[in-house]
């Protein structure tokens, strides 16, 4: 049987399938000469079940940094532990303001086609991680958003609905896999800590670090490695603009001479015109110091949701 990769490398020639068989030769290049790849995830990729093609990758040593929102960071966690309790929507485009009012009576909060359980993902992860939040407290405490979730896959009694084959956030969970989050504080488990410290359950927010912390972090794994670093920017905003600005921050702000981006790609169905940073092309990221002109630089503008599968699927083994 034809595998994924000869099955794009043969049909996927011209326009943006041509350009996700491209991105993919020369992504498998620049691995196998000690790449290092750092993925950003937005929108509500975790959601989609990314994770069954993004682990595989992680345990493969073909992805060595992502940096996500946070609702990307704790939707794959609510899928392992509460996935057979979610809900398709089949027929999300004729919902109406009263279906989905009567699905948030039911406690499913929708992303278009697919319904969260509050009590079984939301609610359940919610008790163990306050304890977590008051234990970080009494000691002094301060770690990043997801330290907090990697203790609790690793070092916990969750009972997991899922495979925990298929969730991205074990797999990097089990390699120590450096994570960056910014903007965490916009997503439920950020709204729930501090809904925590308004009802003084938690003195404080400063048991999690913030963003700048996690651009202090970024910026000293960018610098650790002598190895050409790449970017996969999966979608736009935050998740996509926060890593790749750490470049310009190290050359312009602090005067370090260290290397542009070595590889950049993007999927984004956004476009240019709109001005948003989702839709901006690369060579826009030119003069703002992030890459070089002499970087490759590949455009998919497709549903990341299609693409990203199959170009995971493609790295070799």
């Amino acid at each position: 049987m034809m595998s994924i990769r000869d099955f794009v490398e043969r049909h996927y020639h011209h326009f943006n399938a041509g350009a996700l068989s491209d991105c993919a030769e020369s992504l498998n290049g620049f691995l196998s000469n000690n790449g290092r790849l750092l993925i950003t995830l937005a929108g509500a990729m975790s959601t989609s079940g990314i994770g069954r093609s993004l682990a595989p990758a992680i345990r493969d040593q073909k992805v060595h940094a992502i940096c996500c929102t946070g609702a990307n960071l704790e939707e794959d966690l609510f899928r392992l532990v509460a996935v057979s309790n979610y809900e398709k929507i089949t027929d999300w485009r004729g919902m109406t303001s009263e279906d989905d009012a009567e699905l948030a009576t039911r406690g499913l909060n929708r992303i278009t086609d697919v319904a969260i359980p509050e009590e079984e993902a939301i609610r359940y992860i919610e008790k163990p991680l306050l304890q977590l939040w008051k234990d970080a407290e009494a000691a002094g405490d301060c770690r990043f958003p997801h330290e907090y979730l990697y203790d609790l896959l690793l070092h916990s009694d969750l009972e997991f609905d899922g495979d925990p084959a298929d969730s991205w956030l074990m797999a990097a969970a089990d390699a120590n896999l450096p994570l960056f989050v910014p903007g965490w504080e916009d997503s439920t488990l950020g709204n729930i800590l501090v809904a925590r410290v308004i009802d003084c359950t938690i003195q404080s927010p400063d048991i999690v670090k913030s963003g700048l912390h996690a651009m202090q972090s970024l910026a000293d794994w960018y610098r650790e490695d002598d190895s050409p670093t790449g970017i996969l920017q999966v979608g736009g905003g935050i998740a996509g603009d926060f890593p790749i600005c750490v470049v310009p921050m190290l050359r312009q702000d602090v005067g370090q001479d260290v290397e542009f981006w070595a590889w950049f790609a993007q999927i984004s169905e956004s476009r240019p015109s709109y001005g948003g940073y989702s839709g901006a092309p690369p060579n826009e990221k030119i003069s703002w110091g992030k890459l070089g002109v002499d970087t490759p630089r590949f455009v998919i503008e497709s549903d990341a949701t299609i693409v990203l599968p199959l170009l995971l699927a493609c790295l070799e083994l």
